[in-house]
């Protein structure tokens, strides 16, 4: 497979980008004609579906990170646009209802096996390593009310050990010897 998109044909850049995703192992599909789904792992945020849609001129990619803050939402987004200036090909964008999003776009001509790479890169790192910090920013409540209602019904708290610091502690099982 070519390792560019020569002349910019847009089944071209659409084999590209699938050959890439292939060549790193990753799961790609075509859910349109002019699309390509690839799903990224991570660590804190376990996968990050990445939509790569091919237009005349360019690649759109979009990919979900969060959902609405519940909560410090301006703290949130200011947090995401300081993010911002330090990514490569994508960044932070909130959708009309508030969700969080990595979005790009690169010229059909600059798409390449290499360029898709360090797109997918920036996009899994910049999904992972910001998803705790988005949490603990706008859901830190829920997260609370999360730690308490596991504890409160001796369910696993497993996957809350990143958020040790909105751990209220051991869940109240009944009175104590001493309550009459």
């Amino acid at each position: 497979m070519n390792s560019s998109a020569a002349g910019a044909d847009p089944q071209v850049v659409l084999d590209v980008i699938e050959a890439a995703a292939n060549d790193l192992g990753l799961a790609a599909t075509r859910p349109g004609p002019d699309l390509v789904s690839i799903t990224l792992p991570g660590t804190r945020k376990l996968s990050t579906e990445c939509a790569l849609q091919v237009g005349r001129h360019g690649v759109s990619i979009r990919a979900f990170v969060a959902r609405n803050p519940d909560e410090n939402r301006e703290g949130v987004y200011r947090w995401l646009l300081e993010r911002n200036l330090k990514l490569y090909g994508v960044a932070f964008s909130v959708d009309s209802l508030g969700d969080i999003y990595l979005t790009g776009r690169v010229a059909l001509d600059s798409v390449t096996t290499a360029e898709v790479d360090r797109i997918l890169g920036s996009v899994a790192d910049a999904a992972d390593s910001s998803f705790n910090t988005i949490l603990e920013l706008g859901f830190a409540e829920s997260i609370r009310r999360e730690w308490a209602w596991r504890r409160s019904r001796g369910e696993s708290t497993a996957n809350l050990a990143a958020f040790t610091q909105f751990d209220p502690g051991p869940a109240d099982v009944g009175p104590s010897s001493g309550d009459a």
